[in-house]
């Protein structure tokens, strides 16, 4: 057996497959994030130990049989220890965007930035949060002895071995994505020294076993622990998006469109990422709002978590002048703006719940498209589209991802497709299979076809953003 978890936003989840890679059983535990001030997002790591403690207990009766584990997790968290191994403070997540002050110095000279990482500096990256510690708490900043991101800290508690993986390290602008090192001029804007940072591994490769301690506590027998990945990567992996011409759109609390490239090189935008692979390399746009926006909409503000209701009410509906737009907190690709804010508009007496519930899902789409067009102009091309995440059981919104792109859009047996990608590094780690069987392992569900041309009303929202961007950044 082979145990995949991932470490998430909003809750960790795991699942044990059998040596054939079928899920047997899962698992999963709910924690919240903090808000604080200047739009400040965070969690104490005490938390994640909590949900993991939960699952492995409610997992305990399969864990004696469990060869291998690996854990994907929320990337560019800023976690930091003392010499003492204590957590100095709350890790500072992905969707924290304090750090504008020193998001726009590091961009005075974006040129720099990118050819030393292959890519610029974005709010929620790991460098800026370092360098607003260094501004704000500097106290805390000077008793930093270990830098680490979130899934690594599970790592280090499981093995007490201090290690991270390329694809989850090149989202900190630490990491040299080209050459698959840390980048020492990088490390010195960060003032901080390689000493601080994990021992880089493939996502793959063993890093010890889980201590005796928590074997004796949860059951595991001689477990090897895999050094995991990025959750962007490993949802790629597990939808088996790991060759040139695949696509995966991944339709979680954020959401990203991710396209395997084999050579780093520059696209015609800085408004997109290049992150290191579980093999080669990917571009990756992200927008911060997907699944959330759904959420936001039908919770926060209309009281109701009957999503199936609200779906079926969309079907037919018609939303041909009315548009959201999706940044609730802000927005990363293309714009990198984190001032920027969500919106409706077209709205009219004759507007119902049912037309602004289906424009959020509309504008989820488009927003995502925005970075495939940006993509597309660079001459790549994508022939396989996959959807993956939360947002995946929703068949309209896959149907209308489809529409939008105008292209076939395949959903998996399983759409937790990080916490599948864990379980296949695991079985690589046991050596169970290779990177060349993944494509076995991988089951679609459904086939959505394009049914309805977009492409005119595409037109018009792409128009909003430049004209509303002077609004939100005042």
């Amino acid at each position: 057996m082979y145990l995949g978890i991932d470490l998430g936003t909003s809750g960790l989840k795991a699942l044990i497959s059998d040596d054939e890679g079928k899920i047997i059983e899962s698992s999963s535990a709910s924690y919240d994030v903090s808000y604080v001030e200047n739009n400040g997002t965070e969690q104490d790591p005490e938390i994640w130990i909590k949900a993991l403690d939960k699952v492995l207990i409610e997992l305990k009766n399969y864990l004696k049989e469990v060869k291998a584990l690996a854990i994907s997790g929320q990337m560019h968290g800023l976690v930091i220890l003392d010499k003492f191994d204590n957590v100095i403070r709350p890790c500072i997540l992905w969707n924290d965007g304090r750090t504008i002050k020193e998001n726009n110095l590091l961009n005075i000279d974006k040129e720099f930035i990118y050819d030393n990482t292959a890519n610029i500096s974005y709010s929620g990256f790991t460098l800026p949060k370092l360098l607003w510690l260094y501004n704000n708490e500097r106290d805390n900043f000077n008793k930093i002895n270990k830098i680490m991101l979130p899934k690594d800290y599970l790592i280090y508690y499981l093995t007490g071995n201090f290690v991270s993986d390329y694809t989850d390290m090149s989202g900190t602008l630490l990491l040299d994505v080209k050459n698959r090192c840390y980048n020492k001029e990088m490390l010195k804007l960060a003032k901080i020294e390689i000493s601080q940072l994990p021992i880089l591994k493939e996502s793959y490769e063993v890093v010890g076993l889980i201590k005796p301690e928590l074997s004796l506590k949860y059951g595991f027998n001689n477990t090897k622990v895999a050094t995991g990945g990025a959750d962007n990567a490993l949802a790629a992996l597990g939808t088996g998006t790991i060759k040139e011409g695949y696509c995966n759109i991944s339709l979680g609390t954020s959401g990203t469109i991710l396209i395997p490239i084999k050579e780093v090189k520059k696209i015609n935008s800085y408004g997109l990422h290049i992150f290191s692979h579980i093999k080669d390399s990917y571009i990756m746009g992200c927008i911060l709002s997907a699944a959330n926006c759904r959420k936001w909409w039908l919770e926060d503000v209309l009281k109701t978590n009957d999503y199936l209701a609200d779906e079926n009410e969309m079907i037919n509906v018609d939303t041909a002048d009315l548009y959201f737009l999706p940044y609730l907190q802000g927005e990363r690709s293309p714009h990198n703006n984190p001032l920027a804010k969500g919106a409706f508009i077209g709205l009219t007496n004759n507007t119902t719940k049912a037309m602004m519930s289906k424009a959020i899902l509309e504008g989820v789409g488009f927003a995502l498209y925005d970075s495939y067009q940006i993509v597309k102009a660079s001459g790549i091309k994508i022939n396989n589209l996959t959807i993956c995440g939360g947002g995946s059981k929703s068949k309209l919104w896959c149907q209308i991802i489809a529409d939008i792109f105008n292209m076939e859009v395949k959903t998996l047996a399983n759409e937790q497709g990080p916490s599948f990608g864990a379980i296949i590094l695991a079985m690589i780690a046991d050596n169970k299979i290779t990177l060349e069987d993944v494509d076995k392992l991988v089951n679609y569900t459904n086939i959505y076809y394009p049914k309805f041309d977009y492409s005119n009303k595409y037109k018009y929202y792409k128009k909003l953003y430049p004209a509303l961007k002077n609004v939100f950044n005042s």
